[in-house]
């Protein structure tokens, strides 16, 4: 519908969703701590300096955009997000949670893929101000991505 992808763009969030590393993909396997058949959740590589740990939820199937999104991914992305909430809760004690999702350039999308952030809120934290995100080195995402696998986990053993 309303397309902003160079032509031949290749897709870091499929990539990353159909298990493949490579120059084109900044996140690597580790960072995911949720699959299932119609979404992907991971740790994200930039990280915000006092929100550490932040999550992005994708549909595994490529979408640019909200615009794009049919209602049952969306369904699916947002429980992801509400699961992910709540495993951040309880991982990182963090005393709220914001999403945030942007549409075309000048909405600030900046990966031609639908994604959903989740981000663990702190008092005082100042999220929206103006700092630009580190890249986070994979290794200490893999220890956020730990933390919130083993909620999840232990969250979805007590639905059952």
């Amino acid at each position: 519908m309303y397309s902003h992808a160079p032509e031949g763009y290749i897709c870091p969030f499929c990539l990353l969703a159909a298990g493949i590393e490579n120059e084109h993909v900044w996140s690597v396997q580790s960072d995911i701590v949720h699959r299932d058949e119609t979404v992907t959740a991971f740790v994200s590589v930039h990280q915000w300096p006092n929100n550490a740990g932040h999550v992005i939820v994708i549909p595994n199937q490529h979408f640019e955009n909200i615009y794009d999104l049919p209602t049952p991914a969306t369904a699916r992305i947002h429980e992801t997000a509400r699961r992910v909430a709540l495993a951040m809760k309880a991982a990182y004690r963090c005393d709220g949670i914001s999403t945030r999702q942007h549409n075309e350039p000048a909405g600030n999308q900046d990966v031609w893929h639908y994604h959903l952030h989740v981000f663990p809120r702190y008092a005082g934290d100042a999220l929206y101000a103006s700092h630009p995100p580190r890249v986070m080195p994979a290794d200490e995402r893999a220890e956020y991505a730990a933390r919130l696998k083993r909620q999840l986990n232990e969250r979805t053993a007590n639905e059952d």
